[in-house]
């Protein structure tokens, strides 16, 4: 694709088009309450308002008063940027009458319509609009149940603080040193994101700590997201510095010693040790009832994104049990959001959902500081199966990392940012 289409693809950053809408001779406005503020649901709120016209009263629950995002945070790891690079505020979701509250959501109470939140006052709602991302099953790593453990061997999966500390630990961490990455069963949040953390961290060292190591355990059989590219990656770009080890199943560690102890009782100690905790739908969807598919993701419509257990309650983005080749991305997290608003939208002001919705995500990949990768695919709903299926021919996948589409990245991360926030 030339890069000027390219760029006004992504100015919409959707693949269909939805009517604003309005709704005469309404008392009062409905009120939809949005839990979560990453790129489904502060995407959601704002595009509420689009597709509603103003007729739709919206409060974000977001205890950040910034957004930061997990896409290109692996570039603040390298160095390439900053926190303040990837940070963003939602003070511009308030031109389009959204309402922040800078609160966490404790707990549904679907009965009443009402959502408690942790120091104010419970918020009532007409619909309610989960979209809170992951949470770590921290009872599959025992030894990371404490905050002092967790600090001691950073995950940097939110991004924000920890970011800094695993940045701060890799600086401090001396030459010829061992840098430790477990990487779940897949699904977790990003399938490409581990690969290319250990790309950058790799990138870093060979810069500034040239006789350090990365060494890769990995719960999965194989890289889960452009495999081929990536082993090309270790290989032609920093061979004797990445280490990959298939099927090794993080289980527990001793963060004293920052020591990984792996299924089937194998040890690996490192200066820096990294581990991805097995992943499940955000704490105020489980503690909702949501999470109908093996307790850890929230099985919806993809139609308008109403959970099977309560079609009042729309969950969306990482949380959701994902269609068929469907990625946990922040893309796709923007998809859902936009869907779901246009669907409450009509809901709620007696409109028709449009049951023939199309998703597009694309995933960038960083395999040095200034070359990306690709993988894109399209997302159509199938009527018959009653799902999103993958358009066939649509989507793709880059042969190699470039500088151009490291341009394109950043691009990709600007525009969507201001899509959701501006």
């Amino acid at each position: 694709m030339k890069r000027r289409s390219f760029l006004k693809s992504l100015a919409g950053l959707t693949a269909v088009s939805y009517p604003m809408l309005t709704k005469a001779g309404t008392a009062g406005q409905p009120h939809v309450v949005v839990v979560g503020g990453g790129f489904g649901g502060a995407t959601a709120a704002k595009y509420l308002h689009l597709f509603g016209a103003g007729c739709i009263r919206v409060t974000l629950v977001e205890p950040r008063a910034e957004f930061v995002s997990c896409p290109m945070s692996n570039l603040v790891l390298e160095g390439r940027l900053s926190m303040t690079d990837i940070s963003r505020s939602y003070d511009g979701l308030a031109r389009y009458g959204v309402r922040h509250v800078r609160d966490e959501a404790l707990y549904v109470d679907a009965a009443q319509r009402k959502l408690v939140l942790k120091h104010g006052d419970a918020l009532y709602w007409d619909r309610l609009i989960l979209a809170p991302g992951i949470d770590f099953m921290w009872d599959r790593i025992p030894g990371l149940k404490t905050e002092r453990a967790r600090n001691a061997m950073p995950h940097a999966w939110k991004a924000g603080p920890q970011t800094l500390l695993l940045r701060q630990q890799l600086e401090a961490m001396p030459d010829g040193g061992r840098f430790i990455m477990t990487i779940p069963e897949a699904p977790y949040r990003c399938p490409p994101a581990p690969y290319e953390r250990a790309c950058l961290v790799a990138a870093y060292f060979k810069q500034y700590k040239p006789r350090a190591k990365v060494h890769i355990f990995d719960a999965n059989a194989d890289v889960t997201s452009e495999a081929e590219q990536f082993h090309r990656a270790w290989e032609e770009r920093y061979p004797g510095i990445v280490e990959y080890n298939p099927a090794f199943k993080a289980v527990d560690v001793v963060a004293d010693t920052r020591t990984v102890i792996f299924e089937l009782g194998e040890e690996e100690q490192g200066d820096v040790v990294n581990v991805l905790p097995p992943m499940r739908a955000g704490n105020i969807a489980k503690q909702a009832g949501l999470t109908t598919a093996n307790d850890r993701w929230c099985e919806v419509d993809f139609l308008t994104f109403s959970s099977i257990v309560d079609e009042r309650i729309h969950v969306l983005g990482d949380s959701v049990q994902i269609a068929p080749v469907m990625p946990k991305s922040g893309h796709m997290a923007n998809q859902h959001g936009k869907t779901c608003a246009a669907a409450v939208a009509a809901l709620l002001l007696d409109h028709e959902v449009n049951r023939d919705p199309i998703y597009s995500s694309t995933c960038y990949s960083f395999a040095s500081a200034q070359d990306a990768m690709h993988v894109a695919s399209v997302h159509r709903y199938s009527q018959q199966e009653r799902t999103m299926l993958p358009v066939k021919g649509a989507g793709g996948v880059s042969e190699n990392a470039t500088a151009e589409e490291g341009k394109m990245a950043l691009d990709w991360a600007h525009a969507i940012w201001a899509d959701m926030l501006t």
